[in-house]
């Protein structure tokens, strides 16, 4: 497979810098001993990198003074898990220790809102050991300041789904997922949106900024959490997702994720109207999907980016695929990482673009 920048149309793509990292269970597999996380220009080169010593297997956020925050999941050495931030020469600024998983989010005033997990028994779940979606938010001190625990929140979830798409959940959860029943990849901060704002006249607060939109994998299943109950508000998704990854809501108050298609054999990235699927409606208002759409695949991983310009970002995660689509479906830009390291898995979680302004405090430190 061709890799580098295959296509770049300059008058369409967004301009900016991509963001991502290979995925790795253990870097000191490679010849350095150590893992890389990249920062490309449009043209596919390298214009900063940073390096570290632990696994790397979530996806990497760029903070504004050019500092950055990447997490280690537990399934590596869990006496090195954890949220770290790095300078631009990759020194660590700041560790917080926790079975971090997944994804995370950052608050203007520090604060950090971390998906972790926690195993443990839950009769309610079946026999046996079960691995629990558990959300936190931490201060810069690092203090517990929230927490969200989501077996507590079964009975509203079965209370929001229909009859048949509660059968499949039930299913999955005591047969086929009987451990990581819920294997939740996904924790947003709803920003402000258009949903919000028709609906709050009603009385309606489930898509107010500041909820939380979470994705349970196991699933099929995306919902909302209202921050200041704590109690799930809506969900979705059984019989028409498979295996997704990354819903989050636009500011046009849609919601777009990826559509991994584990079981069905193909992916698609899909923007969702959430008051027309409650209704029954398909509710899906944009799609890309390959014309033969098998060559649109991951079983696993992946994610999307609306861009400002309308453009959409993918990330086609198994195959460390970046590529950015217009609206009608056309790639603007086009590219496979070509800086494999031996000892990497080869995939890519995620990847972000940023503009050239948004780097410029990072460019200036390095």
């Amino acid at each position: 497979m061709e890799t580098g920048v295959i296509t770049h149309d300059r008058e369409r793509a967004w301009p900016g810098y991509t963001l991502y990292c290979e995925s790795w269970e253990d870097p000191r597999r490679s010849p350095d001993g150590k893992g890389e996380i990249l920062l490309v220009d449009m043209d596919g080169q390298i214009v900063h990198r940073w390096y570290v010593e632990t696994a790397l297997q979530s996806f990497c956020r760029l903070l504004p003074d050019g500092d950055l925050l990447y997490p280690t999941r537990d399934r590596s050495d869990i006496a090195k898990a954890g949220v770290r931030r790095l300078d631009p020469q990759s020194n660590v600024l700041w560790w917080y220790h926790c079975r971090i998983d997944h994804d995370y989010q950052v608050f203007d005033d520090g604060h950090m809102l971390l998906h972790t997990i926690r195993d443990h028994m839950w009769p309610q779940l079946g026999r046996g050991l079960k691995r629990c979606p558990y959300m936190v938010e931490i201060d810069v001190n690092q203090e517990l300041l929230w927490e969200w625990h989501g077996e507590h929140h079964l009975e509203e979830l079965e209370a929001l789904l229909s009859a048949d798409a509660w059968d499949q959940v039930r299913t999955r959860i005591h047969e086929e997922f009987v451990f990581d029943w819920a294997h939740n990849n996904t924790l947003q901060i709803i920003p402000p949106n258009a949903t919000w704002e028709k609906t709050r006249g009603e009385g309606d607060e489930r898509f107010r900024p500041g909820n939380i939109v979470f994705s349970y994998r196991s699933l099929d299943v995306i919902g909302v959490i209202d921050r200041g109950s704590s109690e799930i508000v809506w969900a979705w998704g059984p019989g028409v997702i498979d295996g997704q990854h990354k819903p989050h809501m636009l500011p046009n108050g849609n919601i777009m994720l990826f559509d991994n298609g584990t079981l069905r054999g193909f992916s698609r990235v899909i923007e969702v109207d959430p008051l027309a699927v409650e209704n029954e409606d398909n509710g899906i208002v944009w799609e890309y999907r390959a014309q033969d759409p098998t060559d649109f695949f991951s079983p696993y991983i992946s994610g999307g980016q609306r861009l400002p310009n309308g453009d959409t970002l993918i990330c086609e995660g198994n195959k460390a695929h970046l590529f950015e689509v217009t609206r009608a479906g056309e790639i603007v830009w086009d590219f496979v990482n070509p800086y494999r390291k031996e000892g990497a898995l080869g995939s890519i979680y995620r990847c972000l673009r940023y503009s050239p302004e948004y780097c410029r405090p990072l460019l200036d430190r390095i």
